[in-house]
C-alpha cells in the first residue's frame, strides 16, 4: 500500500484563510515525477503542465511566479546551472537503466516514466540462473570426463580448482565494481572502462568480444559435434576415402554444418531477440535435467551397475563399431566359426589365416566400463595418463604380450588419441567452462536490486558450477574405467557419449539435452556479442568502429551481428573444439585479469567516489586474482596469451592515439595522478645533475583581440625542439580582471591547445589574466610548474612592433622580461624573425645551423643544436660553431681546443675561429647611435601631455632634418672625402668595413668636424653599437645563408635609463639574418663530457 501526502502551497499568499471553507486539496501519490526543465516556469511538482496542474489552476498563475519569487529568490540567479534538490533527487529516483544500442527504448522513456513500474527481477531469476546457464555448458558434456581420464582424479581437481578460484576472486572484484554505483548495460565493458579508462576499456572491452564471439562459435561447434557423433552419425556429407582420411573428413563436415548453423543462428537473432530470450528457459531446463539426470545415474550406480561392457585385446581398447561379440572364434554345434573381430584382423575367415601378430598373441577380454562407485576404480583414476598423438589407449596393470616394431594401421579397431595430451593444454580446454560469470552483471538494468542480486547471485553461481564441476570428477573418477574416460568420442561404446551412458534414465537424457544447452548458449553468444561491440562503437572511443554503432530502426545492431558472424566463422573454419577454447580462454582470462586489476587499482588509491555496498573483497584478493589469471593465460597457451596481449596492446596504443578523449574518473588517471604526485615529491629534494638538465620551457605566446595566437611557428619549433621529451608550458598574458575576462580566458586557451594539437606540442597550458602584460609575465615566470616540474628555460619571439608609436612600451615588457628570467636564474631563448622558421612539415635537405660562441653562460648554445638535429626537420643540417678571438688569442689553439671539447662532448661540428681585429669607430657607428639617442629622447617624452608630445616631436624632426642637410652639403664638398656613410644600407655597411684601417687621428677628428651632435654622444652606448656593428658584419659575411643562427644574448644594462638603447643593439646585431635564436643562459652548466 503505497504512503500518501497532500501537497500544500508554503508561504504567504493564500486566498482562503478558512480551512472550514477550502474544499479538500487533491491528493497525489508519494513521489511524484519531476520534469526538470531550464525553464523556471517548468518547476511543476507533479510532471504535468501548468494548465492540466491539480494543485495550482490556470488562476494561480501569478501566484505561483510569487511564491517562486519569494520562496528561492536568494537562488535564482544560480537556477540554470543548478538544479533545485527536489528536481535532482526525483531524477535519480526515476532513472531508467536502459540497455546500450535500442533507441526504441530510448523513445519511450517518457512513457515508461508514466506507467507505474513492474517489480524487477530478483537476484534467483535475474542473476543465478543466467549465470548458471552461461557457466554449465559445452565442456561439461563433451569433455569432461576426458579431461579426468587423462589427467587423473587429482590434477583434474587441481586445474578445476584452479579455475573456479580464479572466477571466484573475479568474481568478489567484480561485485565490488558493480555496487560502487549503477552499472548500465555494457556489463565488463562498462565496468572496466569506468574503472581503468577508455585505452584499457576499449582494448579489454574488444578482447571480450573476441571471446564471447569465439565463445560462439565453439558452442556451435560442440553442437554440430554432438549432432554428427551421437545422435545422427549417417548425416555427414563428406565421407572418408579410407580410414586414415576419417578425421579430415569429420573436420571438412564440421566446417559445412557449422557455417549453415551459423547462418541460421543469425537469421534467428537478426529477426528478433525475444525469441531467443523467450527460449532462454528451455535451454536451462535442458542444461538443469541433464545434471540432474548425471547425479541419478552415479546414484543407480550404487546399487545396479549398468551391463556396458568393453572388449580389450590385451591391454588395448578396441573401438566397437564394427563387430559385436568380443572373442576371436565362437564354439557352435557345427564346430568353431570365426567372429567380425576375426575378419578385421586377419586376411581373411579361415582359422588358418594370417592375422595381425598382436592379435594371435594376445587374448581378449571383457570388462565393464561404468563398474559403480562401489567398485574401487576410483584409485586406478587417480594419476594421469598424458600421452602422444595416435597413441593406443590402454589400461593400466593389464597383462600383455609386446610385438617389436608394431605399424598402427587405422584400418584396425584400436582406440587411438586424436592428441597430444598435457596439464597446461587440458587447462586451456577447460576454462571455457567456468566463463559466463558476468551474464548477471550484463542484466543490471532489469534487476529489482541490483547491487544486492549481483555478489548474490554471481558468487552463490560460481559456488554452485564450482560444486557440480568438482563432484563431477570425484565421482567419474569412482564411477567409470579409466579406458572408458579416455576415450573422448565413446569409440568402444559403440559410439555413444561417455557421460550418456552414466546417466539415468537414458542416454538420450544428455545427448539431446547437451544438444539444445549449446544450441542455446551458440544463441546468446550471437546476440550478446553484437550488443557489446554496438556500445563500444557508440562510446566513440575507437574512430573506425563507429559504423558498427548503427543498427535497425529499433537500434538492433546489424552491422555488429555480421561482424560478429565473419568473426565466429573463423572459428568454425579452425573446426576443432579443442583448438579454439584455448583461444576464447586468452580473451576471457585478460577481461578477468583488468577487473581484478580494476577493484585493486581503485581499492588501493582510495578515491572518494570508492564505495561498494559489497563490503567482503580487499586489495590482495584482487591481486591475487589478476596474478592467477595472467599465471593460466601462460599455462594455457603462452603464444596466444602473447598475441591476445599484443591485440590488446595495438588496441590500446590505437586508441591513445586516434581514439577520443573521454573523461570518466577512471581509475587509471588516478593512479597516474598518484604516480605524479609520487614523482613530484621525489625530485623536490636535491639539485637536478648536469646529466640530467635538458630545457624545461615555458613557452610565451602572444594574443591578436580575437584570442588567437599571433605566432603559431613559435609551438613548431618548440615541438623540434623537445620533441615530447621534458616539461613544456605554454603560456599567455591576457590584459583585465579576470571576473571580466574569464570567458575570453577560456576561448584562448581552448585556442592554445587546439594549436598545440595541431603543432604537436606535448606540454600543459597555463593562462593568467593580470592588469598589464609586464606583471602577468613576471607571474607566469615565477609560478608556472609545480614542485621540481618547473621551467628552466623561457621561449619567446622577438617583438617586432618596439619601434612602432602604437605599441610604446613593448619593448620595456621584453626588456623586464629579459631581467626578470636572470633573476630567475633560467635561461632564455629569444626567436627573431619566428614567422620564417620552418614548420613541422617542412624538410630541409641541406644547409647548416651556425652557433656564434660568443660567451660561454654553461654550453645551451651548444645543445640546442643537438637537440634540434633530434627532429627531422633540421635532422640534415650541418651544425658549425664559430667563436671569435681578440687581437691577444691565439686563434690556431683556440681552435684545436674547441676541437678537443666537441669531441669529448661527442658533438660532430665544424669549427672556425673568427679573427675580430681592433679598428676605429665609424661614422656609420656614429650616426646609428645618434639616432638611436634621439629616438630614446623621444621614447621619454611619450609620457608628456599630447600638445607637449606633439610640440617634442617637432623639435627632433626639425632637428633631424637640419643636420641631416649640413651632413649633405659637407660631403658634396670636394675638400671631404666620400667615405662618410649617414644611412644603414646593406652595401654602404660593405663599403664601411672595407674602409682603411689606419686612418689618422686628424681623419678621425674631421667626423666630429662633419657632425658636432656625435661630440655629445655617451661613448658607452657608442662602444656596444660599434661592437653590435662589428659583431653583425662578420656574422652576415660567415652565416648569411645558414638555416638558424644562434647568438649569444648580451644582458640588459644595469642602469634602466638605457633599456631602449638596449633594444637597438640588439636590433643591429641580429640586421640582416633570416632566422635567429638569441640565446642567454642561465649561468650553470647544462653540457658535460663526463659520462
Amino acid at each position: 500500500m503505497s504512503q500518501r501526502f497532500v501537497v500544500t502551497p508554503a508561504g504567504g499568499g493564500v486566498e482562503n484563510p478558512d480551512p472550514a471553507a477550502a474544499p479538500d486539496p487533491p491528493r497525489v501519490d508519494a513521489m511524484p515525477i519531476l520534469h526538470y526543465g531550464r525553464e523556471p516556469s517548468r518547476y511543476a511538482g507533479d510532471g504535468q503542465s501548468r494548465e492540466s496542474s491539480p494543485i495550482i489552476n490556470n488562476g494561480d498563475m501569478e501566484r505561483e511566479s510569487f511564491f517562486e519569487g519569494k520562496n528561492m529568490a536568494l537562488f535564482e540567479e544560480e537556477m540554470d546551472s543548478n538544479p533545485m534538490v527536489s528536481s535532482l533527487l526525483n531524477k535519480l529516483a526515476n532513472y531508467t537503466n536502459l540497455s546500450q544500442g535500442v533507441v526504441e527504448h530510448e523513445e519511450a522513456e517518457e512513457s515508461r516514466r508514466r506507467e507505474v513500474k513492474n517489480p524487477g527481477m530478483g537476484t534467483f531469476i535475474g542473476v543465478y540462473l543466467p549465470c548458471l546457464q552461461n557457466i554449465l555448458g559445452v565442456i561439461l558434456f563433451l569433455r569432461l570426463t576426458w579431461i579426468v581420464g587423462v589427467a587423473g582424479v587429482l590434477e583434474s581437481f587441481l586445474i578445476v580448482f584452479m579455475c573456479c578460484t580464479c572466477t571466484m576472486l573475479t568474481a568478489i572484484s567484480m561485485s565490488a565494481i558493480a555496487t560502487n554505483g549503477v552499472v548500465p548495460a555494457g556489463g565488463s565493458y562498462y565496468m572496466i572502462s569506468r574503472s581503468l579508462g577508455p585505452e584499457f576499456g576499449g582494448a579489454v572491452g574488444l578482447c571480450f568480444y573476441l571471446g564471447t564471439t569465439f565463445a560462439g562459435a565453439m558452442y556451435i561447434l560442440g553442437t554440430i559435434e554432438i549432432f554428427l557423433t551421437y545422435i545422427s552419425p549417417g548425416a555427414s556429407i563428406i565421407h572418408a576415402q579410407s580410414p586414415d582420411g576419417e578425421a579430415v573428413a569429420m573436420l571438412h563436415n564440421m566446417r559445412v554444418y557449422g557455417t549453415c548453423t551459423l547462418v541460421l543462428m543469425a537469421m534467428v537473432v537478426f529477426v528478433g531477440v525475444k525469441y531467443v530470450n523467450k527460449l532462454a528457459l528451455v535451454f536451462l531446463a535442458c542444461v538443469v535435467l541433464s545434471i540432474l539426470a548425471i547425479y541419478a545415474g552415479v546414484i543407480k550406480t550404487a546399487f545396479d551397475p549398468p551391463d556396458i561392457p568393453v572388449c580389450l585385446l590385451g591391454n588395448r581398447t578396441l573401438s566397437r563399431r564394427n563387430f559385436d561379440v568380443c572373442a576371436k572364434v565362437l564354439t557352435t554345434n557345427n564346430g568353431t566359426v570365426t567372429t567380425a573381430l576375426w575378419g578385421l584382423f586377419c586376411n581373411n575367415s579361415m582359422p588358418s589365416a594370417i592375422c595381425d601378430e598382436y592379435f594371435a598373441q594376445n587374448n581378449l577380454t571383457e570388462i565393464q566400463g561404468i563398474p559403480g562407485v562401489a567398485s574401487g576404480v576410483f584409485l586406478d583414476n587417480l594419476w594421469s595418463v598424458y600421452t602422444d598423438k595416435g597413441v593406443f589407449v590402454e589400461k593400466q596393470g593389464t597383462p600383455s604380450v609386446p610385438v617389436p616394431e608394431e605399424s598402427k594401421s587405422s584400418k584396425l579397431p584400436y582406440v587411438l588419441t586424436d592428441i597430444m595430451t598435457y596439464f597446461t593444454m587440458l587447462v586451456g580446454i577447460y576454462f571455457p567452462s567456468v566463463t559466463g560469470i558476468m551474464a548477471g552483471s550484463n542484466r543490471s538494468g532489469d534487476l529489482r536490486d541490483a547491487q544486492k542480486s549481483i555478489p548474490t547471485g554471481t558468487i552463490l553461481a560460481i559456488v554452485t558450477t564450482s560444486f557440480i564441476y568438482l563432484s563431477c570428477i570425484m565421482l567419474f573418477g569412482a564411477c567409470i574405467e579409466g579406458v572408458i574416460l579416455r576415450d573422448k568420442f565413446g569409440e568402444a561404446l559403440q559410439g555413444n557419449l561417455v557421460i550418456g551412458m552414466l546417466a539415468w534414465p537414458s542416454p538420450w537424457v544428455i545427448v539431446i539435452g547437451s544438444f539444445f544447452s549449446t544450441c542455446g548458449a551458440g544463441l546468446q553468444s550471437l546476440t550478446g556479442a553484437p550488443r557489446l561491440l554496438q556500445a563500444i562503437a557508440r562510446d566513440g572511443i575507437v574512430p573506425f568502429l563507429q559504423v558498427f554503432g548503427h543498427g535497425k530502426a529499433n537500434g538492433e545492431p546489424t552491422w555488429a551481428l555480421l561482424l560478429t558472424a565473419l568473426i565466429c566463422e573463423i572459428g568454425i573454419l579452425i573446426a576443432s573444439l579443442d583448438s579454439v577454447a584455448p583461444i576464447l580462454s586468452m580473451f576471457f582470462l585478460m577481461c578477468y585479469m583488468f577487473v581484478n586489476l580494476a577493484c585493486a587499482v581503485q581499492t588501493l588509491l582510495r578515491t572518494p567516489n570508492w564505495r561498494p555496498r559489497f563490503r567482503y573483497y580487499h586489495w590482495t584478493l584482487s591481486f591475487l586474482g589478476m596474478s592467477l589469471c595472467l599465471a593460466l593465460m601462460f599455462i594455457c597457451s603462452w603464444y596466444y596469451a602473447l598475441f591476445a596481449m599484443l591485440i590488446a596492446g595495438c588496441i590500446y596504443k590505437y586508441i591513445e592515439y586516434r581514439g577520443a578523449e573521454k573523461e570518466w574518473g577512471d581509475g587509471i588517471r588516478g593512479l597516474s595522478l598518484n604516480a605524479a604526485r609520487y614523482a613530484l615529491l621525489r625530485v623536490e629534494h636535491g639539485t637536478l645533475h648536469t646529466k640530467n638538465w635538458r630545457p624545461q620551457v615555458l613557452v610565451m605566446l602572444n594574443l591578436d583581440s580575437e584570442q588567437c595566437v599571433k605566432h603559431p611557428r613559435l609551438l613548431s619549433f618548440t615541438t623540434q625542439l623537445k620533441a615530447g621529451k621534458g616539461l613544456t608550458i605554454v603560456g599567455s598574458v591576457l590584459e583585465g580582471t579576470y571576473l571580466d575576462k574569464h570567458a575570453e580566458a577560456q576561448q584562448a586557451e581552448e585556442n592554445i591547445r587546439s594549436l598545440m594539437g595541431i603543432e604537436k606540442t606535448k606540454g600543459f597550458c597555463q593562462l593568467v589574466v593580470s592588469s598589464n602584460l609586464r606583471d602577468g609575465m613576471s607571474h607566469l615566470i615565477q609560478s608556472a610548474g609545480l614542485g621540481g616540474m618547473k621551467h628552466n628555460t623561457v621561449l619567446m619571439a622577438w617583438p617586432g612592433s618596439w619601434k612602432e608609436e602604437d605599441n610604446p612600451f613593448s619593448w620595456k615588457n621584453f626588456v623586464d622580461t629579459v631581467r626578470d628570467t636572470t633573476a630567475a636564474q633560467q635561461a632564455l631563448l629569444v626567436a627573431k624573425n619566428v614567422d620564417l622558421f620552418p614548420q613541422n612539415q617542412e624538410r630541409f635537405s641541406d644547409g647548416h645551423i651556425d652557433v656564434w660562441w660568443i660567451v660561454h653562460d654553461g654550453g645551451l648554445l651548444m645543445l640546442l643544436p643537438f637537440l634540434l638535429r633530434q627532429h627531422k626537420v633540421w635532422r640534415k643540417c650541418r651544425m658549425r660553431i664559430f667563436t671569435v678571438a681578440q687581437v691577444d688569442d691565439n686563434s690556431i689553439q683556440m681552435k684545436k681546443d674547441l676541437q678537443t671539447f666537441l669531441y669529448h662532448l661527442r658533438i660532430s661540428a665544424e669549427v672556425e675561429v673568427v679573427e675580430m681585429v681592433e679598428n676605429d669607430i665609424s661614422a656609420f657607428t656614429y650616426e646609428k647611435t645618434l639616432v638611436m639617442e634621439q629616438r630614446s629622447q623621444m621614447l621619454k617624452q611619450m609620457q608628456l601631455s599630447k600638445t607637449e608630445r606633439e610640440r617634442e616631436a617637432q623639435l627632433i624632426h626639425d632637428r633631424n632634418t637640419a643636420s641631416h642637410s649640413v651632413v649633405a652639403a659637407r660631403t658634396r664638398a670636394p675638400s671631404t672625402p666620400d667615405k662618410v656613410q649617414m644611412t644603414w644600407t646593406k652595401e654602404k655597411l660593405i663599403a664601411e668595413k672595407l674602409k682603411n684601417k689606419d686612418t689618422n687621428i686628424s681623419g678621425f677628428k674631421d667626423l666630429f668636424s662633419l657632425k658636432p651632435e656625435w661630440g655629445n654622444l655617451n661613448q658607452s652606448n657608442v662602444r656596444r653599437m660599434h661592437t653590435a656593428v662589428k659583431l653583425n658584419g662578420v656574422v652576415l659575411n660567415k652565416s648569411q645563408d645558414a638555416q638558424l643562427v644562434l647568438l649569444n644574448m648580451p644582458g640588459p644594462p644595469k642602469n634602466r635609463q638605457g633599456d631602449e638603447n638596449y633594444m637597438e643593439f640588439l636590433e643591429v646585431l641580429t640586421e640582416g639574418l633570416n632566422r635567429v635564436l638569441l640565446v642567454r643562459g642561465s649561468g650553470r652548466e647544462v653540457i658535460t663530457i663526463y659520462s
